[in-house]
């Protein structure tokens, strides 16, 4: 009788054995299609397709400029950025504060904003509260020496292979209406830009834009109104060397403008840049983090074509972050 028991034991856990293979099989296919239901990346905005580019061309010089920039952050959250340059040319002064704070429980950020033009603006915007990846902005600007007013209101919703913008300018004599969409999938991108001027009753801008990303390499091209075609490369050559072409040019007309330029990291806290263009304008920069929030940038821009005639620029940078 023992061992009938015992055989009848030995069989139930045998019978109770596939059901669990079973179950850890479904789990592996479950694991393996989560796997590759991997999410797609949201694609840049229009305005910054081809910015990793533009970057290298224009991050590290400040030709013809004495710049002091400063940031600091109170106890309250609330960012204060301050900006002064002074041309070195004309010794005209310009200078802008700006205030910055984020009520991040509601998705809220109140910016106030003045220059030395004596124009003020008032910038509100919400993000991810109405939808998911979707931000609307109320812009105002304010001039009290001349009266002018402007209020723009924009809104952006970008979500896995689509990012797109629509902005409203409002004028005394119509709006104007920016639109904008940028697709992307598996690195390809497109976009599209467009301003509709409703006192002209017409398009005033109409540029399109195809570029490839991946993750050391970029290409842009771009057709603004259907005469003015460029493009630009980006490559990340080594974790220290980031290169950039540009190409423009106009139809009807001969001239072609061109330019090369990289930026080199010599260590954790210097780096050199360099470019030049068909010109013969030669750039280099040069940018040391003094210590952690100073920051310092020296540049100089040269006319290769009259080098002994003068005309070169210097630029001096200081950036203060605390």
């Amino acid at each position: 009788m023992d061992s009938f028991l015992e055989a009848q034991g030995e069989t139930s856990r045998e019978m109770e054995i596939p059901p669990k293979r079973k179950k850890k099989r479904k789990h592996s296919a479950s694991k393996e299609k989560h796997k590759s239901a991997t999410p797609m990346a949201i694609p840049p905005s229009y305005a910054d397709l081809g910015k990793s580019a533009r970057d290298i061309f224009n991050k590290g010089y400040g030709f013809g400029l004495v710049k002091l920039d400063v940031k600091t952050k109170s106890a309250s959250g609330v960012e204060f950025t301050t900006a002064g340059s002074s041309n070195t040319d004309t010794g005209k002064v310009n200078g802008s504060l700006e205030t910055k704070y984020k009520w991040a429980e509601y998705g809220l950020t109140f910016t106030e904003k003045w220059n030395t033009d004596n124009t003020l603006g008032t910038e509100i915007a919400i993000e991810d509260q109405i939808a998911k990846g979707l931000k609307l902005t109320f812009d105002t600007t304010f001039s009290p020496n001349t009266g002018k007013k402007s209020g723009k209101i924009k809104s952006s919703y970008k979500r896995e292979c689509v990012n797109l913008g629509c902005d409203v300018d409002f004028d005394f004599a119509g709006p104007a209406i920016h639109g904008s969409a940028v697709v992307g999938y598996e690195g390809w991108l497109a976009g599209y830009q467009m301003t509709f001027d409703s006192a002209k009753s017409k398009l005033t801008r109409n540029n399109f834009s195809v570029g490839y990303k991946t993750g050391d390499f970029q290409l842009h091209t771009n057709v603004n109104d259907g005469s003015e075609f460029g493009g630009s490369i980006y490559q990340k050559v080594s974790d220290s060397l980031d290169t950039a072409v540009n190409l423009a040019w106009t139809a009807g007309s001969n001239s072609t403008r061109f330019g090369i330029a990289a930026k080199y990291q010599l260590d954790s806290t210097a780096s050199i840049s360099a470019k030049v263009n068909n010109s013969s304008l030669v750039g280099v920069g040069y940018t040391q983090t003094l210590r952690p929030g100073v920051k310092l940038t020296l540049s100089a821009l040269v006319d290769g074509k009259s080098i002994n005639s003068g005309g070169h620029k210097l630029g001096l940078g200081l950036e203060l972050e605390a």
